[in-house]
């Protein structure tokens, strides 16, 4: 199992870091024909204008929404999930529009309005989770297959997931958080071998919550 970090610009270092501490080949990826090959992607934080511009400059755009539509993992984080929304709410063109959401990029401020927080995710246990906010976007619209993950404690809503995409506002890899990735590294290895999942299911689908 091969997970990669998008490196053409942004803190990709520190999602390689997480994925080689809790045991997963990762590997920066650059060029077009990496892509294929990989079980899973993460798109980290950065300058999502200028990651937009390197992501058509090096021709990442198609091999990653097929990477997507195979059915692997692709985690956003921060600039990530304005990389992978369907709509951003300046009305810049989507990237990689494979998230039923609208975004606000910079929703909170500027630099000097970075904070932490602790987040209930509930997919991922009791315990909360730890938020690093750097100049973040914010969820504004959900669309109907898109499971909300985590909220502030004002409503607005800062993780979500659709199917095999998972997309936060914040920075889980600077805070020392694992279990984003290595949620992401379970459905990796059950898409390199589906038979890995059967008889059971490390993380739920609507359907299966509507039915329960």
């Amino acid at each position: 199992m091969k997970i990669g970090v998008l490196a053409v610009q942004g803190a990709f270092a520190e999602h390689v870091e997480v994925l080689r501490r809790i045991g997963v080949d990762a590997v920066e990826v650059r060029l077009p024909e990496q892509v294929p090959d990989l079980d899973g992607l993460i798109l980290p934080g950065g300058e999502s204008t200028t990651m937009r511009r390197l992501v058509d400059r090096w021709g990442l755009r198609q091999p990653i929404l097929d990477l997507a539509s195979r059915g692997a993992p692709v985690f956003g984080t921060c600039a990530g999930m304005i990389i992978l929304a369907r709509d951003i709410a300046d009305g810049d063109e989507p990237v990689l529009p494979l998230l039923d959401v609208t975004v606000e990029r910079n929703a909170f401020g500027r630099q000097l309005d970075s904070f932490e927080t602790e987040l209930a995710v509930p997919l991922l246990g009791d315990q909360p989770v730890h938020g690093v906010f750097i100049r973040a976007p914010v969820i504004e619209r959900v669309g109907p297959e898109v499971d909300v993950m985590a909220r502030l404690d004002d409503g607005r809503v800062v993780a979500v997931r659709e199917r095999n995409v998972i997309a936060t506002s914040f920075h889980p890899e600077l805070a020392g958080e694992t279990r984003f990735h290595r949620l992401v590294a379970t459905m990796a290895a059950e898409h390199a071998d589906p038979g890995e999942g059967v008889g059971r299911r490390p993380y739920p689908t609507r359907r299966s919550r509507q039915a329960g």
